[in-house]
């Protein structure tokens, strides 16, 4: 059953934390992947996660780094594993998890939070631009591939993580790839609108297997993420001062405030029975049509019948799709 697209009275809200949400919850004998979980509001997913007890797999491009980040988490570490993967590689994707469903573990949750934001022209593959590659196309296979471990524990959920730069873009059906004229923040806007309807879809398809997607928005935070974007850009959106140092934005989430829609999404029980929403603030987010970007969510990242396109275009593209059916 379709889940409505309006508030629920969670009872968080802007500034609660990962941890807040997950207060008084067992997670264990779970175990949840979280891509990009060693780095910004990924390793803070992480660290709320294991800390409750989850066992965490955290996939990385960047092994080493994510090693050392896991190691940072002191005690909890032992529950965290670092595997290699690269969204941009869908060999790299395939062969991640032909390793994982090898090991035989169910899956209770994964997290899609790695993502790439605002980078200049960069094309991956067989020429896909490389926002929409890596935020969208790799997790689509990634989750796909997955799906024999997602089914067979009785229940899980998908988080994928949008934006609310999702406003930006809707899908360009007619230039997708953006062959055409490239922008850097139509192009994240494309995949974050992706996200948001990979989430719709894989809700309608894997409901009955007891698999529900839902898609976030994490809110505004300094995090690596901004690493594209040069230092003006930084100053214009309120994340610097002139002088280059970190503002104290009453509109920004610290780390922990940014995971906690995600960890929410993955964990809350009061969530339970729902799926295929576009979730912000640890709620479930109104749709609107405001200018400029505002709260909320736009009507055609949340369309049904654009995300059935969209599965049969990424299916297509990735060659990969059969798992969900």
């Amino acid at each position: 059953m379709t889940t409505p697209q309006h508030k629920i009275g969670s009872g968080f809200g802007f500034s609660s934390t990962a941890e807040d949400v997950l207060a008084g919850i067992d997670l264990s004998g779970t175990l949840a992947i979280v891509t990009g979980g060693y780095s910004g509001i990924g390793i803070e997913t992480t660290r709320a996660l294991a800390k409750a007890g989850a066992h965490v797999v955290v996939p990385a491009r960047r092994v080493e780094a994510a090693r050392e980040a896991v190691a940072g988490l002191g005690d909890i570490s032992a529950n965290v594993e670092v595997d290699e993967l690269d969204l941009g590689d869908l060999d790299s994707v395939r062969d991640f998890a032909e390793r994982f469903l090898a090991t035989g573990r169910d899956i209770d949750a994964v997290i899609n939070s790695a993502a790439v934001m605002a980078c200049q022209e960069t094309r991956v593959g067989p020429g896909w631009e490389a926002q929409f590659a890596t935020n969208h196309l790799g997790h689509f296979a990634l989750v796909n591939r997955l799906w024999p471990r997602l089914v067979t524990g009785g229940g899980a959920r998908v988080v994928a993580v949008s934006s609310g730069a999702h406003q930006r873009s809707d899908i360009r059906w007619d230039d997708i790839q953006l062959e055409h004229g490239y922008d850097k923040w139509v192009a994240y806007g494309q995949a974050k609108t992706a996200n948001a309807l990979f989430a719709v879809q894989l809700d309608r398809l894997g409901a009955g297997a007891g698999v529900r997607a839902f898609a976030v928005h994490p809110g505004g935070i300094r995090t690596p993420l901004q690493r594209h974007l040069a230092e003006q850009e930084l100053v214009d959106r309120g994340l610097l001062d002139e002088a280059g140092n970190p503002t104290d934005n009453p509109n920004l989430k610290s780390p922990e405030q940014g995971a906690a829609t995600q960890t929410w999404a993955a964990t809350s029980p009061r969530l339970a029975g729902m799926g295929g929403v576009y979730l912000e603030d640890c709620e479930i987010a109104e749709v609107t049509d405001g200018e400029p970007i505002t709260p909320g969510v736009r009507a055609y990242a949340v369309d049904p019948a654009q995300a059935e396109r969209l599965w049969a275009l990424s299916a297509e593209l990735t060659e990969v799709g059969a798992m969900v059916a």
